[in-house]
């Protein structure tokens, strides 16, 4: 009996180990919820782009506490979409022609060789596929129209393609920088108008990048990559 008591009292409760650890875990996730609800506010437009605000201002539209929103705004900054004035304001960054431009250069610089990659190794099958389903979306548009379910099926193409080629080139820190560029894609784009014809276009620029990819020909499929960003910029800015 004596031992078994000697057991117990060698075992008081205190906290755990790993306390100061799970601490950290909810304040991370407490400063992403911050960081992720700053950029739905950009992004459904609650905080104009360009703006100007305080953090009194954020605190009061996001319904955040301060230490959360400050870790965010650190991390926005280093990413480029905040501008941090200290006991003035936090500048938002605005979505202007010049911003357009640097994030399809960007773009460029970084598919350019995923579609290259892609040609010259990607996985075949997964290649096939991805043409199919675009011949399939061009086949429903030309008889459906231009509906919400096209609409979400576009998108979901262009997540698969430009995805594919980032992962073609299998390199993590790539694939964090194309995470952080895609805030800056929905940004530039958030007053583009798509229809069907500039859908269908789009589409079959990317069929002009998979067919080289099918044909493995890395040139070809650099080259037609290049032209589709040229043109998408192009749209994107009321060119064509």
């Amino acid at each position: 009996m004596r031992a078994t008591a000697k057991r117990q009292k060698a075992t008081p409760d205190k906290p755990s180990d790993n306390d100061g650890f799970e601490i950290a875990d909810i304040e991370l996730s407490l400063a992403d919820k911050a960081y992720a609800a700053i950029l739905k506010g950009l992004f459904d437009r609650s905080i104009p782009a360009g703006a100007e605000l305080s953090q009194s201002d954020l605190i009061r539209l996001l319904g955040m506490t301060i230490q959360p929103l400050r870790d965010a705004l650190r991390r926005l900054e280093t990413e480029g979409l905040v501008t941090i004035h200290a006991r003035s304001c936090i500048r938002f960054v605005r979505a202007d022609l010049e911003l357009s431009r640097s994030t399809y250069q960007f773009r460029s610089l970084i598919e350019r060789a995923g579609a290259r990659a892609l040609a010259e190794s990607g996985d075949a099958d997964e290649i096939q596929t991805l043409v199919d389903d675009h011949v399939a979306l061009i086949k429903a548009l030309k008889e459906n129209g231009w509906t919400p379910t096209e609409e979400a099926e576009l998108n979901r193409l262009e997540e698969r393609l430009h995805g594919a080629l980032i992962s073609a080139l299998r390199n993590p820190l790539i694939e964090l920088t194309a995470r952080r560029l895609k805030n800056y894609v929905t940004l530039v784009r958030l007053d583009w108008l798509t229809t069907r014809p500039l859908a269908i276009r789009t589409l079959e620029e990317h069929l002009d990048i998979l067919k080289a990819c099918v044909a493995r020909d890395g040139d070809a499929a650099e080259a037609a990559l290049i032209s589709h960003f040229q043109l998408a910029l192009q749209r994107l800015i009321g060119m064509v």
